[in-house]
């Protein structure tokens, strides 16, 4: 065979391979399409709470005798201060207030809160306690609240109060002594 011949049966190989590849690779690009679209992220300020006061009941004495029983120490979420059942309320010395958190982050966005009921314990005892229920209320001011828990709020202007109170039950004949417990608020975004 001559070279001439061979070379132009090679040529024709060559390119009938680079038909075949180029009909194969070629023909799933002809009917491809691509975009682009735009990527963003918006960073908002972590949801913060700091406590603003503390939940004081004051001094009072529960009731003893034949005929006691049990009852409450009621501070509203305004900070007034009630009683009910065979509590004793004593103004002597006696400083009672409302709790408070402040809770800040995105301005006007909503948050859920947390604030669940404890046990006061006796200072130095441990074994005598008294059950506290806890009153919530979110808002600029509060309203005087006796019972309910507020479970979300919203960020107005970055910034919003929670005003707590609650219901201290008292045990009849329930032993004297400083009590104590804390109360821990939890909020996060919704």
């Amino acid at each position: 065979m001559n070279s001439s011949v061979l070379l132009k049966k090679y040529f024709q190989h060559a390119a009938l391979v680079s038909a075949v590849t180029l009909a194969a690779f070629g023909a799933s690009n002809s009917f491809a399409a691509s975009t682009g679209t735009g990527s963003s992220a918006d960073v908002i300020a972590p949801i913060e709470i700091s406590k603003g006061a503390d939940l004081l009941f004051g001094r009072f004495a529960a009731n003893t005798g034949a005929n006691a029983g049990a009852g409450t120490v009621i501070i509203d979420t305004s900070g007034s201060r009630s009683s009910s059942g065979e509590v004793t309320l004593s103004a002597a010395g006696s400083t009672q207030s409302a709790g408070s958190f402040t809770v800040s982050g995105d301005t006007n966005a909503s948050f859920s809160v947390s604030v669940p009921n404890i046990d006061l314990e006796e200072e130095g005892d441990g074994t005598n306690t008294m059950a506290l229920e806890t009153i919530t209320e979110v808002g600029a001011s509060a309203t005087g609240l006796k019972t309910g828990k507020a479970v979300t709020g919203s960020l107005i202007g970055g910034e919003q109060t929670i005003h707590l109170g609650g219901i201290l039950s008292v045990a009849s004949g329930q032993d004297a002594g400083d009590y104590s417990g804390s109360v821990v608020a939890t909020v996060e975004y919704n």
